[in-house]
């Protein structure tokens, strides 16, 4: 089959799919700054509520963070989500150095934001996750697209042909580094584990 762009329709199952995980992380992000503006306020709640999401953009080899954006884009303007993904990057990068400059303290407030200052203010070794999250999440994005360009599972060819690789890089690869890292940074953060 040709894998030419299809009209987004709700009733592939490919998109069907996709609705459920963008609307999914809607409400989680929802939720969350619900959460954060009530235990704090609401400026803080959002500020809390952007730095969470540039962690997980930034500090996790999926596209979850940046789909929340890619997602709608490719639908309004048929723009490939791993091209929106590399400006997402940077809109992240940036919420980042506007709050580091102007309100560092935001970021002690939660695990995730402390954890996402330290990667981001110590470059070695720390920066590997970053590196590792940027090269995972483009191969997810990767097979994103393509979900949104065939109406079913069986049509996926690049998912057909390079899945496996793609799983094995993630599960393996990217998975044990990713794990690694955080174990050392929260080690180097005296923080413990349970055992």
């Amino acid at each position: 089959m040709n894998n030419a762009a299809i009209d987004f329709h709700q009733k592939h199952e490919t998109h069907k799919e996709t609705i459920f995980k963008f609307l999914g992380l809607i409400f989680i992000l929802v939720a969350y700054f619900g959460y954060v503006s009530w235990k704090f306020d609401a400026a803080t709640g959002f500020g809390l509520a952007l730095l969470t999401w540039s962690f997980f953009v930034l500090c996790t080899p999926v596209a979850d963070g940046g789909f929340i954006i890619a997602f709608p884009i490719r639908l309004l303007f048929g723009i490939k989500m791993a091209a929106t993904q590399a400006v997402v990057w940077f809109i992240a990068i940036g919420i980042n150095i506007y709050m580091l400059s102007s309100s560092k303290d935001t970021y002690e407030l939660t695990f995730l934001t402390k954890l996402l200052k330290h990667i981001l203010t110590q470059a070695y070794p720390y920066w590997s996750i970053l590196l590792i999250s940027i090269i995972g999440t483009f191969l997810s994005i990767y097979f994103g697209d393509e979900m949104m360009d065939v109406a079913s599972h069986k049509h996926r060819d690049k998912h057909h042909k390079h899945g496996f690789k793609y799983r094995i890089i993630l599960v393996l690869g990217l998975g044990v580094l990713t794990i690694f890292t955080y174990y050392y940074l929260l080690s180097s953060l005296n923080i413990s584990i349970p055992q």
